[in-house]
């Protein structure tokens, strides 16, 4: 305190006195007390150290006022200066998953699905109107699929009191019949068509409703054809699929010509038989150094539409999907539509993000922080958000019910589920 005292007395005492009046007294008085080193120099040195610490000290303040005037200039001229470089990088081109829209050939499935499909031309029957049932009315029908989850007309003319029929009885506990009974004073126009989802001992039943008829009926065949195919084994299902062969007639990467060998089978049970294009698994993954049509790949696809599940698919086309090596396809969620006979083109825009682990955040690479077993791991891909959903679904269905959802892997020693060996599997699956 003493010290900053004496150093503002000072001052003080500087400013009193004063420099000078004079400007030769100013110019001593300031190159006698500045902390450069020309002026200083200037006033104490000899006569020839005089005139060249002059000649620099003017110097150098030209320079520094002429770099000076050019910033200022070019500050208010609003100049803009842009680099831009383009160039292209090799990348890996991305791995190409392809199915038929249809998951099985309906030559090969026919036996398997013969009283199904003739249970659903009489439900198509019922729901379009009890005159147009009256066709089929003598057709004995296999009803033991229908007795276990049926769809129901709700009638809710009155909602304090809604009347539940289902299609082929005449009431919600009429009588079994073997065929469907024409004349009922309800249809689809009139009346919501939902699924009976009842437990193995009847006691609880719960209705799931649908947005529209079309909705009802094809979830209906969806699920019971599930039951169907859940008790057929792998091997007889890939069988019944769209061969490698037959799918894929004609394959072109860039410039060098492909086959179908060129492709990884995988049995996806939504789609059936699928095929992967530079999957990465084995082989390197194959680069690409050019955008545009001509240096990408090329195929010529056989959809077999004539041999098409007639109930089971609405979609006539290709189910494409473009992912990361070694990843898996989840084509049903991420995939899309190629139609058939129209020419597809699709390009993409890679916009990659990378999440850091800790100390950043809680992520993991495997899934590690997730007390689930990845049930994708079999197929050595890379973890993933769709892969844990799924696992942990699987995971919830074998706690609740003893079995498996039929589209998702099983853990080892588990079995799918089905309408014999696990009668209340459609309550938690649908």
């Amino acid at each position: 305190m003493i010290h900053v005292k004496k150093y503002l007395l000072k001052g003080l005492h500087r400013l009193q006195k004063g420099p000078g009046y004079t400007y030769k007294e100013l110019l001593v008085w300031y190159c006698d007390n500045t902390n450069t080193h020309g002026p200083k120099r200037i006033i104490c040195e000899g006569p020839k150290k005089k005139a060249m610490w002059f000649v620099l000290t003017l110097l150098f303040t030209s320079l520094v006022c002429w770099q000076w005037g050019l910033f200022i200039k070019t500050y208010l001229n609003w100049e803009v200066s842009v680099s831009l470089s383009i160039g292209f990088k090799t990348m890996d081109f991305p791995a190409v998953t392809i199915c038929n829209a249809s998951p099985f050939q309906y030559s090969k499935v026919q036996h398997l699905l013969k009283d199904l499909d003739e249970l659903m031309e009489a439900v198509l029957g019922r729901i379009l109107g009890p005159e147009l049932s009256q066709v089929n009315a003598t057709r004995t029908l296999n009803l033991s699929i229908w007795h276990h989850t049926p769809l129901v007309f709700i009638n809710e003319q009155n909602p304090h009191h809604p009347v539940v029929l289902d299609l082929f009885e005449d009431n919600f506990n009429g009588s079994e019949s073997g065929s469907p009974a024409p004349g009922r004073p309800c249809s689809a126009h009139r009346c919501k068509v939902a699924m009976r989802l009842c437990s193995h001992n009847g006691t609880t039943c719960t209705f799931r409703n649908f947005s529209s008829a079309t909705q009802a009926v094809t979830e209906w065949y969806t699920l019971q054809a599930t039951n169907i195919f859940a008790q057929v084994p792998n091997q007889e299902l890939v069988a019944m699929g769209y061969p490698a062969e037959r799918l894929i007639l004609a394959c072109l990467f860039g410039a060098e010509p492909c086959n179908y060998r060129n492709f990884t089978p995988i049995f996806h049970p939504d789609y059936g038989n699928c095929y992967i294009f530079n999957w990465g698994m084995t082989e390197k993954a194959l680069p690409s150094a050019n955008p545009g049509t001509e240096f990408g790949l090329k195929l010529i696809l056989d959809m077999g539409q004539e041999d098409y599940v007639p109930f089971l698919t609405s979609t006539a086309g290709a189910r494409l999907m473009l992912h990361e090596q070694r990843s898996y396809p989840f084509i049903k969620e991420e995939g899309i539509y190629a139609m058939a006979g129209m020419e597809t083109s699709i390009g993409v825009l890679v916009d990659k993000l990378q999440r850091k682990g800790k100390p950043y955040s809680q992520c993991t690479k495997n899934g590690s922080d997730v007390p689930i077993q990845n049930l994708y791991s079999s197929y050595n891909t890379t973890y993933s958000i769709q892969a844990c959903i799924r696992s942990c679904f699987q995971e919830h269905m074998i706690r609740e019910c003893g079995c498996g959802h039929y589209l998702y892997p099983l853990p080892h020693k588990r079995k799918y589920c089905n309408n014999q060996e696990f009668p209340d599997w459609a309550r938690w699956a649908s």
